[in-house]
């Protein structure tokens, strides 16, 4: 009886897990897209696009990044605040302006332990692209580097501003708090999805490398280049159901946010994840034009070119979404030529990546302030640009 009773939970339990895990949806509408004539070719298409144009080359420098990033020591805030206030600014920019989320949680952290002022956290909120930095330095690395340098100059200039006007422990919590993420285990997924990748990386690397050059794949045979398209769909459909099935997808942060690994992640883990996080993302940019120009003729292109001017304003606007989906949507309209830099970078001064979910539980009135500061300079930058054609 109580085994009968056990069963009866596990499946209760298993139910709700599916019914409730919003990220599940998106492995669906892809297996429902492949089963459809109409939209198969287009959804392999798309599918292989993303794990070969993006996944792989984002596992690949998420490896480098992690390698160099273990040596680099960790500062503390306070000691350089009390050395220069320019000193603490700039390299909590610098932090914001590194890849991911990591280095603008730091400053989040010390700004709420009163180890760093308020202007620190304005400067890493401006300064960071999150997740989307990876997708942009994978793809287009001169373009990722240049708005590292234009988000930590931007960051410097707002962090001294505010600063200036501002006390350093403006906006700060009355009673020091800690930020750090409790250990969980690993899903399943997860684990099984390592053995995968290990094998899979190094020759879809080296296919990758090829199609970068714009290489005819057709030239080696239609067999050979049917045989890429359908592995490259079929990695990036396993790598969004592992990401579907790494998190309860029950809330707007498990959707737009990396979910939690184990408390310290080994780098593989952590690579494995960013990864999954991001081709899930751009899957569902790709997918959803995909869907908009093949089955409902709309032609994005035309629509941004037409309302340019609306481009920097929108862009903003999806900035000030906390977590880094929206922002990866963003980055990956501009890798397709759809949106002018301009608006691809006021979206990248103006967004807070996943560094936004912490400062709101720890510092909601520093949260909430940062982020309209950071939204002055984002309309700036991206209107100037605009004005000057880019």
């Amino acid at each position: 009886m109580l085994s009968l009773t056990q069963t009866r939970y596990s499946t209760h339990k298993a139910r709700c897990y599916i019914t409730d895990n919003k990220r599940l949806f998106l492995p669906l509408l892809l297996l429902i897209s492949l089963a459809i004539p109409a939209s198969r070719e287009f959804t392999l298409q798309a599918l292989s696009d993303a794990f070969f144009q993006v996944s792989v080359f984002v596992a690949a420098t998420l490896l480098i990044y992690y390698y160099l990033i273990d040596r680099l020591p960790q500062l503390q805030l306070s000691y350089l605040r009390a050395k220069s206030g320019i000193l603490e600014i700039g390299f909590a920019s610098i932090l914001g302006a590194l890849p991911g989320c990591g280095g603008a949680i730091i400053v989040i952290t010390q700004f709420t332990k009163k180890q760093a002022s308020f202007g620190s956290v304005v400067a890493v909120l401006t300064a960071t692209m999150g997740d989307a930095a990876f997708l942009l330095l994978a793809t287009r690395p001169l373009d990722g580097l240049l708005m590292m340098v234009i988000g930590v100059s931007v960051g410097v200039i707002s962090g001294q501003v505010v600063n200036t006007f501002h006390k350093s422990d403006k906006f700060q919590p009355t009673q020091a708090s800690d930020f750090s993420e409790q250990p969980q285990c690993q899903p399943k997924a997860l684990i099984f999805s390592r053995p995968v990748w290990k094998f899979a990386l190094m020759p879809s690397l080296i296919v990758a490398i090829v199609i970068a050059t714009n290489t005819d794949l057709s030239v080696f045979g239609n067999v050979i280049n049917h045989g890429i398209t359908l592995f490259g769909s079929i990695m990036a459909l396993f790598t969004v159901v592992v990401w579907a099935l790494s998190s309860k997808g029950s809330s707007y942060k498990q959707l737009t946010s990396e979910e939690a690994p184990c408390n310290p992640p080994s780098k593989l883990t952590k690579v494995l994840m960013d990864t999954h996080f991001v081709t899930a993302w751009v899957v569902a940019s790709f997918m959803l034009f995909e869907v908009l120009v093949n089955l409902l003729g709309v032609d994005l292109k035309a629509w941004f070119s037409e309302y340019a001017y609306l481009a920097p304003l929108v862009a903003v606007a999806i900035g000030l979404l906390p977590g880094c989906g929206p922002q990866i949507v963003v980055m990956t309209l501009y890798i397709q030529g759809i949106i002018p830099f301009s608006a691809m970078a006021a979206n990248a001064i103006s967004n807070d990546g996943d560094a936004l979910f912490p400062a709101i539980a720890l510092a909601p009135k520093a949260a909430l302030m940062a982020t309209v500061y950071s939204t002055i300079p984002a309309l700036l930058l991206g209107y100037g640009l605009y004005y000057y054609g880019l």
